[in-house]
């Protein structure tokens, strides 16, 4: 999630698989948790992407030449093969989204785009002429997390005290965490060399720090010149790294977890910290 998310080049024109170190021979997660679930939610984003060739794809020339004396019947005809043509495309690629978050989800955190194909339905070539490369992958699979992600959210009231704001808020963040826990774990292994990765992981990101901010304004302006380091503290403290720190490193059960992050930002507020 987060909101636990060097350039990559294009793939085969053919549609072969693409050799290693070439951008496309796996594709690992999008999220921020991803989204999956991008993979999410998510939520599947088409810029800069071709249609399939013969799978929905809109040729140029379909588009714009029309002959014989029913202008109006022929044009008709056209927008409405374009239109079948386009959902086709758009289901082909939510597909491959699919796809691609399932195998994440069942522990394979590095999928192949054969494996992602043949999971699809789709073949090969039909994979990378929806996205050039993993990166275009990357977005549309964090674009899905994302919106999994949102659907998921409920904001906390900051009428509420602050202890009650502060259980509130660590229990949503344990409960978000976890649901994108898979797509944000196959994105942290591969978010040091993809920038699409990291703009996913930005975006949780941004979305904690706007939560927080609202959350718990009266706090941070009460903390005056610290306030953004508070903020940010809270950030970093509530975010997939701690979550897995706590959860994978340490070893803790979900609800343990949660407990030690509703604890660390206690301290940060200044709230009594809830009893254990």
């Amino acid at each position: 999630m987060a909101r636990a998310f060097a350039a990559v080049p294009g793939g085969l024109p053919d549609g072969t698989e693409a050799p290693a170190g070439s951008g496309r021979d796996d594709a690992s997660g999008g999220s921020g948790v991803a989204g999956r679930a991008d993979m999410a939610a998510g939520s599947v984003g088409s810029a800069g992407v071709e249609a399939p060739a013969g799978s929905g794809s809109v040729e140029a020339s379909g588009a714009t030449s029309v002959s014989g004396g029913d202008g109006g019947g022929a044009g008709a005809a056209v927008a409405e093969r374009v239109d079948g043509r386009t959902a086709r495309a758009e289901r082909t690629r939510a597909a491959i989204v699919d796809a691609h978050l399932a195998l994440i989800a069942e522990g394979d955190l590095r999928p192949t785009g054969e494996r992602i194909a043949e999971r699809a339905g789709v073949s090969l070539r039909a994979l990378w002429t929806n996205f050039k490369d993993m990166e275009t992958l990357f977005e549309a699979s964090g674009e899905r997390v994302l919106a999994e992600y949102d659907a998921a959210f409920t904001p906390v009231p900051p009428s509420l005290p602050l202890a009650e704001r502060v259980a509130a808020y660590c229990r949503q963040r344990a409960r978000l965490l976890q649901l994108i826990a898979a797509p944000a774990r196959a994105a942290a292994m591969r978010e040091p060399v993809s920038p699409q990765l990291r703009r996913n992981r930005q975006k949780h990101v941004d979305r904690v720090r706007d939560e927080i901010t609202v959350l718990f304004a009266g706090e941070l302006a009460a903390a005056g010149d610290a306030s953004a380091a508070v903020r940010d503290a809270i950030i970093a403290a509530s975010m997939w790294p701690a979550w897995s720190m706590l959860r994978d490193g340490l070893g803790l059960s979900a609800a343990d977890a949660e407990a030690v992050m509703a604890r660390t930002v206690s301290a940060l507020l200044g709230a009594t910290p809830p009893s254990s």
